[in-house]
């Protein structure tokens, strides 16, 4: 054997060996370095068109079949409605509830109908199997839980403009007039999100709709923000949020929903992405219709540099110093980790300010300078950040 073959050998066998022990140190990290918070149990994603769609597609339009949720283009949905009789248009509404709420590219108006009908649906499924004395207690349980979490949902005239019932559940509620604004933002969020805790009383600001509120009172309501979580997150810190495989899942779902934003009229929106959120982002930003891309608290977007994300929006980033985050290692070694640090100086991200949030989840905060930035950039207003 030559000498030069045999330290090719060792530089082989010491990189793996580098490699392990990266992957080692991350998978100890996420999953324990935490202290409080549970290991993470695997979750089946959810993707593909909502329960209904069979029965969509039998059906037909004035002039033919109507747009198929799963390869329409929002674009094509969008110029499908626009040509729709309003009349036409309600009535789909009507008998394809759940389809037509989850419509990237149908009005934003008609989806909020549709996913009220859609709730009132599931209330009163939900509530004939709490009271099915057949089922185990547990079960009947679950679906009064169920059944008055629907109801919240449909209370106040609230804005649902995505809702899907599968698995965990997901849903995306607007702040705002998607319509008449001027400026638009879509709120991500991270770990730990669905149906029950999209807006928990406790730790309000690590909900959507705790951030999407602050953000839209924060800009004096001139922007119509969109608190969205239709993607399946991780539960814990475990395998799924030291991996991409949900993030790969929820991201060609995050690019569809902005694209029907902007092909219902809707200006090309900020998008901020929170923590494991920021993953889904970075995944989809090649396809996202965005004006600016704002992580917080990131783990890394899957990429070495701002430059790698392949996307015209402007990329900004904040982490304050209380961080955990901070304490993950910025690798992606064997499939583990998400990459670089994007409030790193060498990301080629602008710079948030982040002095005064607390801790993960308090970006958005009231009175946090970094919820001032944020609303700073929501109206459009560039004029600050340090690198870029």
């Amino acid at each position: 054997m030559s000498r030069r073959n045999g330290n090719g050998r060792h530089r082989a066998g010491h990189g793996r060996y580098l490699r392990t022990l990266l992957a080692a140190a991350l998978t100890t990290t996420v999953v324990a370095g935490t202290a409080g918070w549970a290991v993470g149990s695997e979750q089946v994603a959810v993707t593909g068109p909502v329960p209904g769609t069979a029965e969509w597609r039998a059906d037909s339009g004035p002039d033919g079949p109507l747009p198929d949720p799963a390869n329409a283009s929002p674009a094509e949905v969008a110029r499908f409605f626009r040509a729709l009789p309003a009349g036409h248009a309600r009535a789909l509404a009507e008998r394809h509830a759940l389809v037509v709420g989850n419509l990237d590219g149908a009005p934003a108006e008609l989806r909020y109908t549709a996913n009220a009908a859609a709730l009132r649906q599931g209330r009163a499924a939900e509530r004939r199997s709490a009271d099915d004395r057949s089922l185990p207690a547990r079960d009947r349980a679950a679906a009064r839980d169920r059944a008055e979490r629907y109801g919240q949902l449909l209370a106040g005239g609230r804005q649902i403009l995505a809702f899907d019932p599968r698995g965990r559940g997901q849903v995306a509620e607007v702040f705002g007039d998607l319509r008449r604004a001027r400026h638009t933002a879509v709120v991500v969020p991270g770990s730990d999100i669905d149906l029950e805790t999209f807006d928990r009383a406790t730790d309000p600001y690590g909900t959507p709709t705790g951030m999407a509120r602050s953000l839209y009172g924060a800009t004096g309501e001139r922007t119509a923000v969109v608190a969205w979580a239709d993607y399946t997150t991780p539960v814990g810190l475990g395998p799924d949020a030291a991996t991409g495989r949900l993030a790969e899942a929820g991201a060609p779902r995050l690019a569809r929903f902005v694209q029907g934003l902007t092909a219902t009229g809707s200006a090309d929106p900020a998008v901020f992405c929170h923590s494991y959120g920021s993953v889904v982002c970075g995944l989809a930003a090649a396809e996202l219709p965005a004006a600016d891309l704002v992580v917080a608290g990131s783990p890394g977007l899957r990429s070495d540099n701002a430059a790698g994300l392949d996307t015209k929006a402007r990329i900004w980033a904040a982490r304050d110093e209380d961080d955990w985050i901070g304490r993950i290692p910025n690798v992606n070694v064997l499939g583990l980790g998400h990459g670089a640090d994007p409030s790193s100086a060498d990301f080629g991200a602008r710079h948030i300010p982040a002095t005064t949030a607390e801790g993960h989840t308090g970006y958005f905060a009231p009175g946090t300078d970094s919820l001032r930035a944020f609303a700073r950039i929501a109206v459009g207003d560039h004029s600050f950040g340090g690198r870029s």
